[in-house]
Order: C-alpha cells, then sequence, then structure tokens
C-alpha cells in the first residue's frame, strides 16, 4: 500500500502545481469553468424539453395533474391555484372553439397583468396597452388577429375607441363588462364565459403545433420605427423557460413580476419559468417604488426581476428599517448599472444578483453567474471557440451573434426588418450576425459591460423608444417643418431622455400655442416613456451627405443652456405643458424626477 502511494502522491503534487500554474497564467479560467458547468446544465435540460416536445402548455397541464391545489397567480391579493386557473383557461379554449378558433390563429391580447391563460394552441399577440392612436392601430394590424380581447380598465375601451377607423372590424371581446354597459359592436368576454364549459379540450386539436410553430408574438421598437410583433415560437419558449435553472428556480419559489405581460420579461422569463416548474407568480398591476418591499414580503417572494432603472428607482426612496426584511434569495434581471450595484445589493440584503444580457428576438443570451460586479456576461477563447465578438480585452465593440442556416426570422411578415437586424458577410462571404444595436466593453478578465445603444433606439424608463416612431409623430403638426428625435444623458439616470429638435414651418416664433400643441399631441398619440422630455428649436436641419439626420452636436450638447443659444424647453407634468429651459431652471430639472 505505501508503494502504491510512492507513485500517486509525486502526480498529485505536480497536478496541484499544474493548476496553480494555469490559474496564475490564466486567472479568468475560474469563470470559465463556473459560466461552462452552469450554461452545459441548462443546456441539456433544454434539448431534454425539445426532443420531448414538452411545451409550454404541456408543462402547464403536467403541473395541474400533479399539483392541481398548490398557488400558480396571486395578484391583488386573491390566490389562484393551478387548477383553478386551468378551469378558467378552459372556459376560454372552449369558447374560442364556438369562434371556430383553431391551434395556429392569432388572437390580439391588450390586458393589464391579469389571471388570464388559453391553452388551445393559437397564437398570442401581447398589445402594449400604453400605446395609442396610429401605433396602437399598427400593432393590431400587423398581429393578423382574428379576434382582440381587451382587459379591465375603461382607458385600454377608450384607447380603441378612439381607432377603430384606422383598423379592420375585429370582433372585440371585453372582461369585466356586461352587455348592457358596453358600447354598439362590443361584446362582454365574462357573459360568453358563463355559458362556456369548464371541460378540458382534445389534446388532438394540438396535433398540428410544431417545435417552429408561433405561441406569441412579443411587440419590439427596434430601429424601423412602428412595433414590431417579434415570433417566439414554441422551441424558443421551451428554451427560455429554463433560463430560471441558471439559479435552481424551484416549485418552492414564489417570483414577483412588476413589468407588464407585453414585456417578455414578465411572459418570457417570469411566467414561462414558473410554469416549468410548477411555482407561484406573484403578478402585479404596474411597478410601484413604495409598494414593491410590501409585496416581496406579504407574497413571501423569493426571487425578484428588474429591468432597466428599476433598482435606481428603488434606492432613491428614503430608508427603511424594513429594507432588508424578506425572503428574497436572488435578484435576476438586465440594466442594473455598476455605479448602483453594491449599494442596492447591500442596502436591501440580496444575497446574489444575476444579471443577464439578451434581446427579445436575439438567437443568443449572456449571462453573469460570477457576482462580477457591472458585468452582463462574459466572452473568452474557451467559452466561444467561434467568437461571437472581435475585440481584445479593454477595447469597445458592436455586439452581435451569429445566425444559424436554418434562422427563420424574427419578427411576423417582416422581411424588411428582420434584414434591417442582419449583418451579412462580416468576416467571410455567406456568414450572417444578428445585430444587438449595444456597444459593449470587455475587460482583462473576459466580463463584457454594457456602453450605450447605437442607431436610431435608446432606452428610457426601461423601454426602447423609436426615434423614428416620435418624429413620425411631431411631424404630423402642420406647422413643424423637420424633427430630429435623439436620447441626452441626464446624471444620476440610466438610459437617456427623449430630446425633439425642431425646426418650424418658414422659422416661425415659438409660442405658446406651439407648445401646448405639441404637449398635447405627444401626451394622445405617444405612450409615457416615448414622449420628448426636451424640445429645442433650431433653424436649420442638420443633416449628412446622404441627407440623413445628424445628431452628435445635438447629443453632445444635451440639454444645457450654456452649450447653444437656440431655445429650449422642457416636459412639466403638473403644467402639462413646456417650460422655458434656461440657466436657473437648468438645476431645477437636473435635480427633479423627469
Amino acid at each position: 500500500m505505501a508503494d502504491k502511494y510512492k507513485y500517486i502522491l509525486p502526480v498529485v503534487g505536480t497536478s496541484s502545481v499544474a493548476l496553480a500554474a494555469w490559474r496564475v497564467m490564466f486567472p479568468w479560467l475560474q469563470y470559465d469553468i463556473k459560466t461552462i458547468r452552469i450554461v452545459r446544465h441548462v443546456a441539456g435540460l433544454i434539448e431534454q424539453d425539445l426532443i420531448n416536445k414538452r411545451t409550454i402548455i404541456e408543462k402547464f397541464e403536467e403541473v395541474v395533474s400533479r399539483r392541481p391545489r398548490h398557488p400558480f397567480v396571486i395578484c391583488e391579493d386573491r390566490l389562484y391555484t393551478y387548477e383553478f386557473i386551468d378551469q378558467m383557461a378552459n372556459r376560454v379554449a372552449n369558447l374560442a372553439l364556438s369562434l371556430d378558433l383553431k391551434a395556429g390563429d392569432v388572437v390580439a391580447m391588450m390586458i393589464q397583468n391579469e389571471p388570464r391563460l388559453l391553452k388551445l394552441g393559437v397564437t398570442v399577440a401581447f398589445i402594449n396597452y400604453h400605446l395609442k392612436a396610429d401605433p396602437l392601430a399598427h400593432s393590431i394590424k400587423a398581429s393578423c388577429a382574428k379576434i382582440l380581447i381587451l382587459g379591465e380598465g375603461n382607458e385600454l375601451l377608450q384607447s380603441l375607441e378612439e381607432i377603430q377607423a384606422k383598423i379592420d372590424l375585429l370582433p372585440t371581446y371585453v372582461y369585466s363588462k356586461r352587455q348592457n354597459d358596453l358600447p354598439e359592436g362590443y361584446i362582454s368576454m365574462d357573459e360568453c364565459l358563463e355559458k362556456s364549459l369548464p371541460v378540458q379540450v382534445c389534446k388532438s386539436l394540438r396535433s398540428k403545433v410544431t417545435l417552429l410553430s408561433t405561441l406569441c408574438y412579443i411587440y419590439t421598437s427596434g430601429t424601423t420605427g412602428l412595433p414590431k410583433p417579434a415570433i417566439i415560437n414554441q422551441a424558443k419558449a421551451i428554451s427560455v423557460s429554463k433560463c430560471f435553472q441558471w439559479f435552481n428556480f424551484s416549485e418552492d419559489d414564489i417570483t414577483l413580476a412588476v413589468t407588464p405581460l407585453y414585456h417578455s420579461a414578465a411572459t418570457c422569463q417570469s411566467l414561462f419559468n414558473t410554469i416549468d416548474v410548477g411555482a407561484t407568480i406573484a403578478l402585479s398591476r404596474r411597478f410601484s417604488v413604495r409598494k414593491y418591499w410590501e409585496e416581496c414580503r406579504k407574497y413571501k417572494v423569493t426571487v425578484v426581476q428588474y429591468i432597466g432603472e428599476m433598482c435606481r428607482y428603488l434606492l432613491r426612496e428614503p430608508k427603511n428599517k424594513l429594507d432588508g426584511l424578506h425572503n428574497i434569495r436572488l435578484a435576476f434581471g438586465n440594466g442594473l448599472r455598476p455605479d448602483i450595484w453594491i449599494d442596492f445589493q447591500e442596502r436591501f440584503k440580496i444575497p446574489k444578483i444575476l444579471e443577464f444580457f439578451g434581446a427579445t428576438e436575439a438567437p443568443t443570451i449572456f449571462l453573469n453567474v460570477c457576482d462580477k460586479v457591472g458585468a452582463v456576461g462574459r466572452i473568452s477563447p474557451l467559452t466561444f471557440i467561434e467568437r461571437i465578438m472581435f475585440i481584445l480585452p479593454g477595447e469597445e465593440g458592436l455586439l452581435i451573434a451569429s445566425l444559424s442556416k436554418t434562422h427563420t426570422g424574427f419578427y411576423k411578415n417582416g422581411e424588411a426588418a428582420d434584414e434591417k437586424k442582419v449583418i451579412r458577410n462580416a468576416f467571410k462571404d455567406g456568414d450572417a450576425y444578428f445585430n444587438f444595436g449595444d456597444l459593449v466593453y470587455l475587460d482583462k478578465d473576459y466580463f463584457i459591460y454594457f456602453r450605450d445603444r447605437v442607431g436610431d433606439t435608446f432606452r428610457w424608463k426601461s423601454e426602447n423608444v423609436s426615434t423614428r416612431e416620435v418624429s413620425d409623430v411631431l411631424n404630423a403638426l402642420d406647422f413643424i417643418h423637420d424633427v430630429n428625435v435623439y436620447g441626452v444623458k441626464i446624471p444620476g439616470s440610466d438610459g437617456r431622455a427623449g430630446m425633439a429638435a425642431i425646426t418650424l414651418n418658414d422659422n416661425k416664433e415659438v409660442t405658446s400655442e406651439i407648445l401646448q400643441k405639441i404637449y398635447n399631441h405627444s401626451h394622445h398619440c405617444l405612450p409615457s416613456y416615448a414622449r420628448p422630455i426636451f424640445l429645442r428649436f433650431i433653424p436649420d436641419v442638420i443633416t449628412t451627405q446622404t441627407h440623413k439626420h445628424r445628431k452628435i452636436e445635438l447629443v453632445q450638447d444635451g440639454f444645457d443652456p450654456n452649450k447653444t443659444n437656440d431655445l429650449m424647453y422642457y416636459r412639466d407634468e403638473k403644467l402639462k405643458t413646456y417650460i422655458h429651459l434656461n440657466h436657473s431652471t437648468y438645476l431645477s430639472v437636473l435635480s427633479s424626477k423627469l
């Protein structure tokens, strides 16, 4: 026995020395090993579900049969079990059958966060309920839906009434309204469901559903103006329903969704991952800074999801002795900036933060499972042998991801929009890459950090704002000659605030009437996050040699009155108009929450 160990010990010692040497020469290997282990584990789970064609609805029905009385949805202090939601979904499915809807048909849903579910195999188009006027009409028409379902709220009905002349007449079903309370042409969803049976629909009705069948459409702003329906097929839904396995999400977890269901964050991540393991999801109608931690405590939330500036908003609230009192074990999301990362984690006593980076229509996703403050993921020579990004540590670059030869498109009927997201022949003839439209930085350990948006979109209030959409809306005003829309940085805020450089017809004088019309028109036609915060009136449009709007000088000036003699104004929601921005009001704008 002693002779045996005489030979083993030198080998062990040599291996230890070799491992130590590798760690000295390649200190980033430890991060790769951790990342690869987690990614391989989750990839194996995804592959197994894809092979078995275990779709989201199949997973839901499995949970119903396995633990019917387990809480599925908590909404406004009401608890809905898997069994109860299944019965609700069966009523909707049987109603859909009576309307001759079949698997693959599109149903447009314009609802706030409510416990509704379809399970016939129809495709759901989630319409942004903040939209108004042309963007709303476009979104409904782009879905090619056979029926439209409206959720609770008179404001949704009013928004739809205002665009009826612009859309094809669709059978429209409205929740929480009796037939006598609805305008002519609308149908009470509640009364229809009262006549519908809660029995299971035959699974054979979903027999033609494949992994490439579209489960739902999530609308994105992108760079082409109006919202576009991004395709979430069954295979992609299965894949994203496993992303919470990066941190071993289980049936005992409770997650909180405060973003709207028309966001991929709420539907594809929170909802699909909850169904995948049979966990519980708490739905909030909207994000409220004051109620957030109270809801976390009340519902015993274990996993929270954040986007964009949510964490910064929470930090701005006065400190409270209850700040760290909760059951949360992990915060998952994207958009937590490095300057507040540690403050957020320490103040609210979050044990672990897992930041990721992706896009609704993107073919890949990046994740930071290594607790590296500020990083959104990593790209190293080991994790990506076929390099996705061709920059060296210490450099910035445009993030792109390779597309497979079987790629079938990003958007519904969107060949032109698809092509704008693709970079072809980048490194060799015939290659194709998805363009995220984001600049990232690579550090010495191969972690990547978000730097900025590029192109014709910017982010504000955790939403993508299309400069073209805002320009089109403002250009509809007859006194405006041209508009150049861009985002400007505000100290202490994430993202960029919208600013519109406007040239008036015949260089008209800027009057209170003009300002009021711009305010009213943007309020009526744009969602709140897309309405310009600042206006700048310029005598001439600045263009490139190819007659495209040139923004760089305007962006550099920002909204600082010390950098230009042009008249500038800021949006005042209390006075409901635009107010002159000068040296005295500039400081008050900086200190406001806008």
